[in-house]
């Protein structure tokens, strides 16, 4: 069991942004920019997205989030749900607290009524990949913003009834 509590929050709540400024900036260091996928706060409200926080003691240490996407778009399909901004901060991983976010955010989409959650990923995060591998994730073809970017990595996962 976790001592995470995993709260819904917005895009634009202090505690989110913190998170956010902070998976960016590692997206900084690892890429040279930061993730320039176009979002909006609005993409993230129920019933088209769902943005949530975990804190241990009071302390905001983990993120993630889902968006859905019209099945017109190139490499959605009807019931998508796109996985962002999933992050826990350095002295919190490896405490299962990813796994917990990810499993609140797949269980939510599919109270939604979504079908499917994808995600891009990069090379350089060996440890994501093994993650979203690990947790059932297949690697489908690129897609989005990124599907032309040789390190990009795509994955899906049916979301269970």
């Amino acid at each position: 069991m976790t001592d995470l509590e995993i709260r819904r929050s917005s895009y634009e709540d202090p505690d989110a942004a913190k998170l956010i400024d902070e998976v960016q900036q590692y997206y900084t260091e690892l890429y040279g920019t930061p993730d320039s996928s176009p979002t909006t706060p609005a993409e993230f409200r129920l019933p088209t997205g769902l943005f949530l926080v975990g804190y241990v003691d009071g302390v905001p240490v983990a993120t993630g989030a889902w968006r859905a996407h019209d099945p017109a778009e190139p490499g959605y399909v009807f019931g998508d749900v796109e996985l962002k901004r999933m992050y826990v901060i350095p002295a919190m991983q490896g405490r299962g607290y990813a796994r917990a976010i990810l499993a609140e955010l797949e269980r939510t989409a599919r109270a939604e009524g979504h079908q499917r959650m994808v995600l891009t990923t990069g090379t350089p995060q060996v440890a994501a990949n093994r993650f979203y591998l690990a947790g059932g994730y297949i690697p489908i073809p690129p897609f989005g913003i990124y599907r032309d970017e040789p390190d990009a990595r795509s994955y899906a996962k049916p979301l269970p009834d």
